[in-house]
C-alpha cells in the first residue's frame, strides 16, 4: 500500500516516512502543497498524511483540490494547530482525521491502518489471491497451501505490486520507483535479489511456479 506524506520539516518527514516504511508501506514524501497536490491527483495512494502549515500551497487548500476533484483518498491532517476551531476546519474541508503535533508513532500508525481499512468498501480487493497463494492487505499476511509465510517488509510490498499487476509484465525499473520509492541505476542487482529471496519464500517448495522472468522484460506473477 502506499501513502503520500505531505511535510515540510525534514525531521518529522523522515521519521514518519522511516516509520510509515518499517510498517511495509510505501511512502512518497513531498515537502510542499503544489507538488503535493499534483502527486495525489496523479498518483492512485491508500492515504495522505497532510501538514497544513505548507510553503506553495497550504495543508487546507490541497485538501480541498483534492475534494473537489471528487477524491475520495483517505485523509489525515497532522499538524501543530491544537485549537477546536483548527481541527473543525481541517475537518470541514475534507480531511477524514486529524492528529496533533507531537504524537506517538504508534497513534499514527494505527489511524491510518483505520483509515485505510475503512476506506477498503466490501467491492474492493483487500485480499490478493493466486493458484494457492493469499495476501491479505489488511492483516499483512500471506499464506501458500495455507501454511503461513513470513515475508520482509520489502519482499511484502513487491509480491503486493507483482499481484496487483497479474498477469503483466512489470519491468526493474517499475518495481525500484515502486518498493523503494526512488531510481537506483538500472544496471543494479537489487531487484534480482529481491526476486530472488522471494521466490524461495513463496515458489521454491510449491507448485506451480508464479513469478516468471522475461529476458530484457522484467518479471510477470501468473498462476498459468
Amino acid at each position: 500500500m502506499r501513502i503520500l506524506l505531505l511535510e515540510d520539516d525534514s525531521r518529522i518527514g523522515s521519521f514518519i516516512s522511516e516509520g510509515l516504511k518499517q510498517s511495509g508501506y510505501a511512502v512518497d514524501h513531498r515537502t510542499d502543497g503544489e507538488s503535493g497536490r499534483e502527486f495525489a491527483l496523479l498518483t492512485p495512494y491508500d492515504t495522505a498524511i497532510i501538514d497544513l502549515m505548507l510553503p506553495k500551497l497550504d495543508g487546507l487548500s490541497v485538501i480541498r483540490a483534492l475534494r473537489g476533484q471528487k477524491q475520495t483518498l483517505p485523509i489525515l491532517v497532522l499538524s501543530a494547530k491544537t485549537e477546536v476551531e483548527d481541527r473543525v476546519r481541517g475537518l470541514e474541508a475534507g480531511a477524514d482525521d486529524y492528529l496533533t503535533k507531537p504524537f506517538a508513532l504508534s497513534e499514527l500508525l494505527a489511524r491510518v491502518s483505520a483509515l485505510i481499512r475503512r476506506s477498503t468498501q466490501p467491492g474492493e480487493q483487500s485480499l490478493l489471491t493466486a493458484a494457492d497463494l493469499t495476501v491479505d492487505l489488511l492483516k499483512r499476511e500471506v499464506k501458500r497451501g495455507g501454511q503461513k509465510i513470513e515475508l520482509q517488509r520489502r519482499e511484502f510490498a513487491l509480491l503486493e505490486y507483482l499481484l496487483r499487476n497479474r498477469g503483466r509484465v512489470v519491468t526493474k525499473m517499475m518495481i525500484l520507483n515502486h518498493v523503494w520509492d526512488y531510481s537506483f541505476d538500472p544496471q543494479t542487482n537489487v531487484v534480482d535479489v529481491l526476486v530472488y529471496r522471494l521466490r524461495q519464500k513463496i515458489d521454491k517448495d510449491f507448485e506451480p511456479k508464479l513469478i516468471q522472468t522475461l529476458r530484457r522484460s522484467g518479471y510477470v506473477l501468473d498462476a498459468g
